[in-house]
Parts: structure tokens; sequence; C-alpha cells
């Protein structure tokens, strides 16, 4: 019976590869049923594309909406004036002023956060493209090398470290030196400018680095030093990429909550000095959103201080894209 099925099967076979023998002949092959097209392919990878882009603007425009509206209701809801919210300088929420509204000054977070991101970007800066130039102009070897690496160690170190280095060294030292508590501006200012001298010489080398080698060597072929090239070619070709470096830096400063809460002593008056305990936006955001209830008068400034965070970034994004179209059409 075997040798009648393998003899009743043989047809089968020959017609089989006959087939297959006259597909390939044609220049065609077998049809698979479960095998996407190219055109199946193509919008089935837009359509994921498309979702992924979907999904992040629906929840960038939700947090957005939900900030605006949260910080809107201290004025809309509460009944607190904005102009007496931005410019008040005392800030106790839970005690009413003379017209029976909560006392809630932000003017002295806001001085605090832009003296600090301020004077943390004035110190990073020398420092930043001081380094860069070395990296990139004066010996690229150890920049790539030793250099670079280093830098994204250092982006890498978690903030709270940053900070607590800061509280136990930096404190110390700054109330040796000019007496008080050694908390304030000046002992924030200093961490945040560690923190951010990474990031922002990173894009400094970047911005060097984007500046192209004939414009380096038709100077060289005038006369010029080194340093008159880097100082007359390079520096002014990247300024672009340097100012969008320092933005974003200021960005970081500005929005940075852990590190400067645990150095800058978090009392909500107006600073009259560096070494005076001040607060930032940030600061008193973590120090108090956890331990008040929603819906209370007191939560709604909160978000509110939450909105002026946002509305400052945003401001730095819309910088950064204008130095950018700024870049674009000088070198068109």
């Amino acid at each position: 019976m075997n040798d009648s099925t393998l003899v009743n099967n043989m047809p089968n076979r020959s017609a089989t590869s006959s087939g297959t023998l006259h597909n390939r002949a044609n220049g065609t092959r077998p049809q698979d049923s479960t095998r996407l097209t190219k055109g199946q392919i193509e919008r089935g990878g837009k359509t994921l594309t498309g979702i992924c882009v979907g999904i992040v603007l629906i929840t960038l425009a939700s947090l957005i909406v939900m900030v605006t509206a949260k910080g809107l209701s201290t004025f809309i809801s509460d009944g607190i004036s904005p102009i007496a919210f931005l410019t008040g300088q005392v800030w106790d929420p839970h005690t009413l002023d003379a017209s029976g509204l909560p006392t809630v000054g932000a003017l002295p977070m806001i001085v605090g956060s832009f003296a600090v991101t301020l004077l943390s970007c004035a110190i990073v800066i020398p420092f930043a493209v001081g380094s860069a130039i070395y990296a990139v102009e004066v010996n690229p070897r150890f920049g790539r090398r030793f250099f670079r690496p280093a830098l994204e160690l250092l982006v890498g170190i978690p903030s709270v470290v940053f900070g607590l280095v800061g509280l136990t060294i930096l404190v110390p030292l700054i109330r040796n030196i000019s007496g008080g508590t050694g908390y304030g501006i000046l002992a924030g200012s200093l961490v945040l400018a560690v923190m951010v001298l990474p990031t922002v010489t990173s894009l400094v080398i970047d911005a060097l680095e984007s500046v192209p080698a004939p414009y380096r060597q038709s100077s060289a072929a005038l006369g010029g030093t080194r340093w008159q090239t880097i100082w007359h070619i390079v520096l002014r070709s990247a300024t672009p990429g340097i100012l969008t470096a320092v933005v974003l830096g200021m960005a970081r400063a500005f929005g940075e909550a852990l590190a400067v809460q645990m150095v800058i002593g978090n009392a909500p008056a107006m600073p009259t000095s560096l070494t005076q305990p001040a607060s930032t936006l940030t600061s008193i955001l973590t120090m108090n959103m956890g331990n008040e209830a929603m819906n209370t008068v007191y939560n709604d400034v909160l978000w509110s201080l939450a909105l002026i965070l946002l509305v400052m970034s945003l401001i730095f994004i819309l910088i950064v894209h204008f130095i950018g179209r700024k870049s674009e059409v000088k070198h068109d």
C-alpha cells in the first residue's frame, strides 16, 4: 500500500514542481495571502506614527489646559487680584488681609527665581565658553577622549546629590566667610551653576564644532592667528548656538526645585542680600503642594505659581526658536 500511495503522489509533486518552474521562468512568485503589500506597510507605518504624534500633542495640550485652568481659578473663583498677586511682597496664605482675602504676594518668589537663575548663568557662561574653546580649538583630542565623557557623567548625576553637597560643604563655607546662616541666593546660584555647567558646555561645544572648517582655513590663509580666528570667526559664527545654550541653561535653572530648596533657606520674604534666606517658585511648590487640600484657596494659589513657571518655560522655548530662525535667515 505504501508503494501505491507513493506512485499516486508522484504526478502531484511533478505538477507542483513544473508550476513553480513556470512561475520562476515568467519572473513571478507564488502568491502568499498572509504577506502585506508595500502600500499596506506604508499606510500602517503612517498611521502608527500619526497616533504617536497625536498622543504627544494631546498630552501637551491637556497639561497646558489643566495648569492654566487651575492657575486662573485663583483670580476667577477666589477673587484675588492678579496685580496684588504679582506685586505683593507678603506671602501668608493662611492670614487674611484688610479686604478679607488671603495674603498671597508672589513677588519674593519671582524675584528669588530670577535672581538665582541669572546669577548662576552669569557664573556658568565664562567657564562653559572657555572650556568649550579649549576642547574644540586648542586640544580637540583631549576634548574627544576625556572632556566630553566627563561632561556626560556630570549630566547624569541626580540633582539631589548636588543639593546634598551644597548643603554639607557650600552652606557652611558661606556661613564662615560672610556670617549669617549660609543659606540664600548665593548658595542656590552656586549649586545651580555646577548643575547647569555640563549641559551648557556640551551645547557650546556642539555650536563651535558646527562652524565649517573652511572658515578657520580662510582666516589662517589671511594671516590670522589662532586666537584671532577664534575670537573674530569661530565665536561670531557660533553665536546663535551659544545663545541657545545659555537660554536652555536658564530654563533648566529656573525650573530646578530640589537642589535649590536644600540650600536657599525657603523663606518667603523679599531678598535684600545674596546671603539672606530666600525662596523660589519651585521651592514653595515642592514644600506645600502635598500639604494642602484640593479646591482650597491655598491650593489654587500654588497652581498659580505653577502657571508662572509654565509661562516662563514657554517664553524660554520661544526665545530658542527665535534665535534659531534668526540664525537660519542669516545663513541663507
